[in-house]
């Protein structure tokens, strides 16, 4: 089964993301999803005809992780944006644990941020390990480098120049700030609940 562009442009007309940046934004992401299925078809036929010891398969193969998740990275990250933010609940349990593993909610977001910022293309990423039970704000470089393996992904702020240039040049600073003003924290909520529900 191939994948399929969603359809975000509910989001246009958010505050501090130009509609021109955001239209931007979302061919690019249509473009993953179309690299990810040509690849995956082409994996499929090299697969068929028993070519899998060829440089064609190896490259694709190699190259499949950059294009899914750079799909799936954007669609979590457009997922956790909103016209209509919503404040995430000093009393829910996602704050209860930034508090213990960062020592404060507002610990937990400079930190957040501080990863934002760091020199260089890639995501910022809170995720929830399993493992130890803990969010770790993660540093994702060019989609397919750097995440935790099976940690869950909770909140996501793309830090390729693409998701801020038009609208803040080289302010990434002020791009992160309105990305913490439209963030939609029931989404990262739900997010956390499920993490939570496989683990227990």
């Amino acid at each position: 089964m191939l994948y399929k562009a969603r359809n975000f442009r509910h989001l246009l007309g958010m505050k501090g993301f130009s509609d021109a940046m955001l239209e931007n934004h979302l061919k690019l992401y249509e473009g993953y999803v179309t690299q990810a299925n040509r690849m995956i078809e082409s994996l499929s036929t090299l697969l068929k005809e028993e070519r899998t010891g060829t440089p064609e398969y190896a490259e694709l193969k190699r190259r499949l992780g950059w294009e899914y998740n750079g799909m799936r990275l954007h669609e979590l990250y457009f997922e956790n944006l909103s016209r209509r933010p919503q404040p995430l609940p000093p009393s829910e349990r996602l704050a209860r644990q930034m508090k213990e593993d960062f020592g404060s909610v507002e610990a937990w977001e400079r930190d957040f941020r501080s990863t934002g910022a760091l020199r260089g293309i890639g995501w910022a990423i809170q995720t929830y390990e399993p493992v130890g039970h803990r969010l770790f704000n993660v540093w994702v470089d060019e989609h397919n480098v750097g995440h935790f393996a099976g940690a869950t992904p909770l909140l996501v702020m793309d830090v390729f120049e693409h998701a801020y240039m038009l609208d803040y040049g080289l302010q990434r600073a002020e791009y992160i700030e309105a990305f913490f003003q439209a963030i939609d924290w029931n989404v990262v909520l739900d997010r956390f609940a499920a993490a939570l529900s496989r683990t227990q």
